[in-house]
């Protein structure tokens, strides 16, 4: 990858200045309109003293302005910080004090929320109906320049399943190793039309796959945040080619009125986040919808893995090979054998570290300069990949190894079940021994003995879990994983 990129929106607004790129809230947004705010933004910003390095928050729900501001710090030099607008103000403080941001950009529904956390942190506010928007109106001067490939461009923060989230550094070099990356692999091409409804302070609300049908001049309808009925129309209408997905949306699609009606022919469709079961897998290709599983990190950019659609019901669970700008090895496992072990990877698409934190940057690169994801994974002979399980999660039952996601795979397939999670506990006798959480199918029952009774036909008895609960829905991430630590201080409570 070259140093420095040229200018990524006005690339676009040259290539094809009229073509659609965003639709949002009633209004289109051509590639040159796109590209005129991302000028006025930035001249705004300078304004108001924000220069290049200096970090700005941003705390809205989804719309395009979001883009707009993150094309305008490209060509500033500003670091944008997407919150998550579900966290209280204490929370989003915490989460921003090592970061030292400048100013937070809100909208109106979330004014009171910025201002508690600028008063915390000492930081200005400015309101995008009436601040960015007079920006915008008004105009600023055409900028042209280089952007340097590796500059900290946007800032993610983990998930948090482990604790006080990082900052994820994004790079203009990470955003188009990742478009080349998922573009190749989902055949995007500039007729595509995608929509936008997952978070936008999340790699796969920026990244998948909005940028990069962005910067393959495809087009986007932006939505405030997922709502099954409304994605659904627009699919069904024929306005989505290509959507991106974490697994419940797939499952909340599933128990949608009107979800047989949906003709799927001419739609592609990813997963990732987490596995998509096999049942839900199955139930989407009844429908004529191959789901393709994948696999990535914020610290991936994210897109590392993804299935091809001809193989996708013949290796249900595998998320595919890793896609062309990507390496990946398997610690201890020779190059290109099957085998299983922890998953490294190198490339352009990998961050240069979490930003202002040289230890947890340096915790998460091999000597070599390879990271360590911590997740578990199986290559078999045919060089597709499975992801096992997080090696946190796994537990040591009796002396044997127990990988929670296997077992949640095979309780996945239980009738009564819509999604379950397990965890290891604490056993007097076992030394630690599984709980399963069950979110169960509307008007299901299902009983512990039960449960034990059916997994003992198709588990070792050490990885059938010892204990039930039932759950009315999961504690979650931002993407709709499920917090596992949560869920062990429910059961020690």
């Amino acid at each position: 990858m070259l140093d420095h990129i040229p200018d990524m929106a006005l690339k676009r607004a040259e290539i094809a200045p009229d073509a659609l790129a965003f639709h949002d809230r009633g209004r289109d947004w051509s590639f040159a309109e796109v590209n005129a705010a991302a000028d006025a933004i930035a001249e705004g910003l300078q304004v108001q003293g924000i220069t290049a390095g200096d970090r700005l928050a941003i705390l809205c729900l989804n719309r395009v302005e979001v883009f707009l501001t993150l094309f305008a710090c490209q060509k500033a030099g500003v670091i944008l910080c997407p919150l998550n607008w579900r966290q209280p103000a204490p929370e989003l403080a915490d989460t921003l004090g090592p970061i030292g941001v400048k100013a937070i950009l809100h909208d109106a529904d979330h004014a009171a929320l910025a201002g508690e956390v600028a008063g915390a942190i000492g930081a200005q506010t400015i309101g995008i109906e009436d601040g960015l928007a007079d920006w915008i109106d008004a105009g600023g001067p055409a900028l042209r320049d280089q952007i340097p490939a590796t500059r900290p461009w946007y800032l993610l923060f983990s998930s948090g399943t482990t604790g006080r989230p990082k900052a994820v550094i994004q790079t203009a070099r990470m955003a188009w190793a990742n478009a080349i990356n998922i573009g190749q692999a989902i055949g995007l091409t500039g007729a595509d039309r995608s929509v936008n409804f997952l978070p936008l302070f999340h790699t796969a609300g920026i990244n998948l796959y909005t940028l990069p049908v962005f910067l393959n001049g495809a087009s986007s309808t932006i939505l405030p945040r997922f709502e099954p009925a409304t994605l659904l129309h627009l699919i069904g209408q024929g306005a989505v080619t290509q959507f991106f997905g974490v697994p419940a949306i797939y499952q909340a699609f599933s128990l949608t009125e009107g979800i047989d009606r949906i003709d799927w022919r001419g739609v592609r469709c990813g997963c990732g986040g987490a596995p998509l079961s096999e049942p839900l897998i199955r139930f989407f290709a009844e429908r004529g919808l191959d789901v393709l599983n994948g696999m990535g990190m914020t610290e991936t950019g994210p897109t590392v893995f993804l299935m091809d659609p001809d193989h996708a019901s013949e290796k249900i669970g595998s998320v595919g090979k890793a896609q062309v700008l990507t390496e990946v090895r398997l610690a201890g496992v020779a190059e290109g054998s099957p085998g299983e072990g922890e998953l490294q990877l190198r490339g352009p698409n990998i961050t240069p570290g979490y930003y202002e934190n040289p230890e947890a940057t340096a915790a998460a690169s091999t000597e070599d300069g390879w990271l360590a994801t911590g997740d578990v994974g199986r290559r078999d002979a045919e060089g597709y990949y499975y992801i096992v399980d997080r090696i946190k999660d796994m537990f040591i039952s009796g002396g044997e190894n127990v990988y929670p996601a296997e077992v949640e795979r095979v309780l996945d397939t239980h009738p009564a079940i819509l999604e379950v999670a397990v965890i290891g506990v604490p056993d007097k006798k076992w030394g630690e021994t599984g709980a399963a959480f069950v979110l169960l199918r509307p008007g299901a029952e299902l009983e512990a003995e039960a449960l034990r009774s059916w997994c003992r036909e198709r588990l070792a008895g050490y990885k059938v879990p010892a204990h039930l609960r039932l759950v009315g829905d999961f504690p979650r991430t931002a993407a709709g994983k499920i917090r596992k630590p949560e869920l062990r201080r429910l059961f020690d409570a």
